[in-house]
């Protein structure tokens, strides 16, 4: 818990009284290897901190699994859409190894909201996040498959610990075959 505090309190300082209202909020879960945090079609109803572990997450794309990202130690995990619009999920989180994570639910989220210093860290971390992925997304599109791995390798080196190939191969947009070139050529 002490890390989730601790990554909080990086974009807003917390007083005593919120972070016992944090810790009180927020729930300690574990998922066995290949467990679903978010499945297709229903609705999310909390937001995960990844302790240890790792998360993909993935849509469905004509009856292929196409990953998007995947996430690891010390990072929020959530379906953005389905949870802050309590709508149901396009696509899945899956854990990709036993994964330990805190949990918020929906519900105990809007309370933690009423606290101001609460408030001012969510929304400074969706800045945050909102910022990151559109820049990712522009940086990423413009990379050629091995420029991908090599940002990922640089950049999220845990992904390339933790997650299968076919999972990445899947993120970069690449055959796990060409996977394996890519890895054999810069070796």
């Amino acid at each position: 818990m002490e890390k989730l505090i601790q990554i909080i309190n990086s974009f807003q300082k917390l007083d005593l009284e919120t972070e016992m209202a944090v810790k009180k909020s927020f729930v300690e879960e574990t998922f066995k290897k290949g467990e679903f945090l978010v499945e297709e079609n229903m609705i999310c109803d909390k937001i995960y901190f990844i302790k240890s572990g790792a998360v993909r997450r993935f849509c469905v794309e004509d009856g292929i699994e196409v990953t998007k990202w995947i996430y690891t130690d010390n990072q929020f995990v959530t379906s953005m859409s389905s949870f802050f619009e309590q709508k149901p999920s396009f696509e899945n989180f899956q854990t990709c190894e036993e994964t330990i994570a805190y949990s918020l639910c929906y519900s105990d989220e809007q309370v933690l909201l009423e606290y101001p210093l609460f408030a001012k860290f969510h929304i400074r971390q969706l800045r945050h996040y909102l910022s990151k992925i559109n820049e990712f997304n522009h940086l990423f599109r413009l990379m050629n498959a091995e420029k991908k791995y090599l940002f990922l390798l640089k950049s999220f080196p845990q992904i390339i610990k933790k997650a299968k190939l076919k999972y990445i191969a899947s993120l970069i947009g690449v055959s796990q075959e060409t996977l394996s070139r890519i890895r054999a050529s810069i070796i």
